[in-house]
Formats: C-alpha cells, structure tokens, sequence
C-alpha cells in the first residue's frame, strides 16, 4: 500500500500578468489542501491572484526528443503562418 500523498503542479496567476505559469511541485491528499499549502509556499508575498493546482498524474506532455517528428506536419500548414494573409492598409499594425 502506498502512503504517499499524491504530487500536484502548481500554477500561479501574478497580478500583473494575464495567464498562469508553473511555479512548482507539492504533495497534498487533496486539492483543497494542495490549493492552500500552495498559497503558503508560493504565495507569501501577496504576489499572487489566483492559484490552479493540478495533479501530476493527470498531465499528458510530448518529450523534447519527439520535437522534430511531432511538429514536422504544422509545416505542410502554411496557412497557419501570418505570412500567408494579407493585411489591409487601414487595419494598421498589428
């Protein structure tokens, strides 16, 4: 039987900042209590405005090594490049 309590990924919306970023790990036996063990621990300066807690099993990722397999059909896509649209004249810079 294993005893240890689950790892949660944490995530921190800064108040200046307009999307959550990862800010580290910690264990806790639920969300609730992973949701406040990470105010205090990533928290402590007031410096942020919301807090996602997710739990590390729950997280699927690509590798770093699979870069090149993964990622060579976007570039058969070249209608999803800016470059491909033009921009009118009154639309100004984007």
């Amino acid at each position: 039987m294993n005893n240890e309590w689950p790892l949660w990924e944490i995530f921190i919306r800064g108040q200046h900042g307009l999307s959550h970023r990862h800010v580290g790990s910690l264990h806790a036996p639920d969300a609730e209590m992973a949701i406040k063990n990470a105010r205090d621990v990533y928290t402590r300066r007031n410096e942020g405005v919301s807090i996602w807690v997710v739990e590390a099993v729950h997280i699927s990722a690509t590798s770093p090594g699979d870069k090149g397999p993964f990622y060579e059909p976007s570039q058969s896509k070249v209608y999803r490049h800016p470059t491909f649209f033009d921009i009118p004249d009154e639309v100004g810079s984007m």
